[in-house]
């Protein structure tokens, strides 16, 4: 039976969104953090590791009653690898893939995340699954841990993307069934959008 960790990459300093730490803005009556984390909590994975940096006291209180691990990375300012890199070297020894999820994207559902897991616990050929929507790759993603070596190696912001390039031909896309794996809340801009998308769905209902 496949296992799969979630490493949430909650280290970094929000360098664009002007002196605030994105995480903790408000969004949909709870914290940007806890909204991402809830979700994850809620689908089908086996563990949550939380990986902390910047302000990682004030996020930590945020997440005390959350049943999720703490891992703390001195390195952060080096860039979104190292967060990584903490997050494996505190997996699990049971877990099988790990689940790389950003911090700040509060809006996907639990019932997302499972399809998503779903599709990679069904393959039988693929061992990355990277979620899709109209063209267009979001996240999170899902690795085998068979790329545990590489990922260890990775360097800078750019996350799994040198993986996901180097095994091209393992890589399941999956479309998923919103745009909501492509909303984060980089910038400001991006904040004010997703803002406005939760208020629109709450309209619809």
């Amino acid at each position: 039976m496949i296992k799969i960790s979630a490493i949430v990459l909650a280290a970094g300093e929000s360098k664009r969104m002007r002196g605030q730490n994105k995480l903790l803005l408000p969004f949909a009556g709870k914290t940007i953090i806890a909204g991402a984390v809830d979700a994850i909590l809620q689908a089908q994975i086996d563990e949550a590791l939380v990986v902390l940096g910047h302000e990682a006291a004030a996020i930590r209180k945020v997440l005390q009653d959350r049943a999720v691990r703490f891992v703390d990375n001195p390195d952060y300012r080096s860039g979104m690898a190292s967060s990584i890199r903490a997050g494996l070297a505190a997996l699990s020894p049971s877990a099988s893939a790990v689940m790389i999820s950003l911090a700040d994207q509060p809006l996907i559902q639990p019932a997302e995340l499972n399809f998503l897991i779903a599709a990679f616990s069904q393959s039988r050929e693929k061992t990355i699954a990277a979620p899709t929507f109209s063209g267009q790759r979001g996240n999170p993603v899902i690795f085998d841990l068979r790329y545990r070596a590489e990922m260890l190696e990775l360097k800078g912001d750019g996350g799994g993307k040198a993986v996901l390039a180097r095994h091209s031909e393992a890589v399941l896309e999956v479309e998923m069934p919103t745009g909501n794996i492509l909303e984060d809340a980089d910038t400001p801009e991006g904040y004010a959008r997703m803002l406005d998308l939760v208020k629109n769905q709450g309209e619809m209902i």
